[in-house]
């Protein structure tokens, strides 16, 4: 069933002649999810999030203990060092070197790590390389996940998607969409992050006949051009045009890659869409 555990928590009817007990069996859901609500982060730890968040993007080799002095010396905020770790792990960030949160690696037999196809690799056509990976994207009142892939050759993005958890049905079904509307890569390269390395999404990868690239452990610039393109849109759209919910986040960011594929990119100087399609 491809639909997340809460837009099948949303079909439940409570006027249905079916019992409450028989639609949660059809729908794969757990019933004590219909009574508990998960409490939202405090105005505080939002307020946080967004300050590490900007902070990491600058400088990505900021740990825990580093971030925690920099908010309480120039942000002259009173926070300890296990909040932070905590506030790390839920935005799926981590510094330079070992990875502990979207990176952090799947363990035993359903996991798998692939090596990095791309060092000295000259990539000179569109869907030769592609790269993917997740960013945390604060909105009022909470946060979202934005997953995108790109095209190395051209800088176009062939598929995005936003989310409230990181799972790695969303990252497979993010890629499907992407391989049914511009074909597939011949490469394919993310972090070790478990949402890469489970078998639903490995096999996707292995059925399409799609090599396998991951990142080095603690290599930063492995997947730099993605890197690169999260702090583009972070600082021209997402912090200018602060989103009050996941709508007007997705039609915010639909927008704003519009214009993104059709304005000369500095790295290519050339338009991404224009590049991407006449090279295809």
């Amino acid at each position: 069933m491809s639909k997340s555990v809460s837009a099948r928590r949303d079909c439940i009817d409570r006027d249905c002649h079916l019992s409450i007990v028989r639609q949660c069996e059809l729908l794969e859901i757990h019933r004590s999810g219909l009574y508990y609500q998960p409490v939202g982060e405090s105005v505080l730890n939002l307020n946080l999030m967004r300050l590490i968040d900007q902070e990491h993007l600058l400088h990505p080799w900021l740990g825990v203990p580093r971030m925690t002095a920099w908010l309480r010396k120039d942000k002259g905020l009173r926070v300890n060092k296990k909040r932070i770790e905590r506030l790390y792990g839920l935005m799926g960030i981590s510094a330079i070197g070992p990875k502990p949160n979207t990176s952090k690696k799947g363990k035993g037999v359903l996991h798998r790590i692939y090596k990095y196809l791309l060092k000295g690799l000259k990539v000179v056509r569109s869907n030769q390389v592609w790269a993917m990976d997740i960013t945390y994207i604060p909105v009022q009142g909470g946060h979202l996940y934005l997953c995108a892939i790109i095209d190395l050759y051209s800088r176009y993005v062939v598929g995005w998607s936003l989310s409230n958890t990181m799972t790695s049905n969303w990252c497979r079904e993010t890629l499907q969409e992407a391989i049914e509307k511009h074909g597939k890569p011949e490469i394919l390269n993310t972090d070790q992050g478990s949402q890469f390395t489970c078998l639903a999404y490995v096999d996707l990868l292995k059925g399409e006949g799609i090599k396998i690239s991951m990142d080095g452990k603690g290599r930063a610039l492995d997947n730099i051009y993605i890197e690169r393109f999260w702090r583009t849109i972070k600082y021209q759209h997402i912090y200018l045009n602060p989103a009050s919910d996941g709508i007007r986040l997705y039609i915010g960011i639909k927008k704003w890659l519009q214009r993104y594929h059709n304005k000369n990119h500095q790295g290519i100087n050339q338009k991404p869409i224009e590049k991407y399609r006449n090279a295809a």
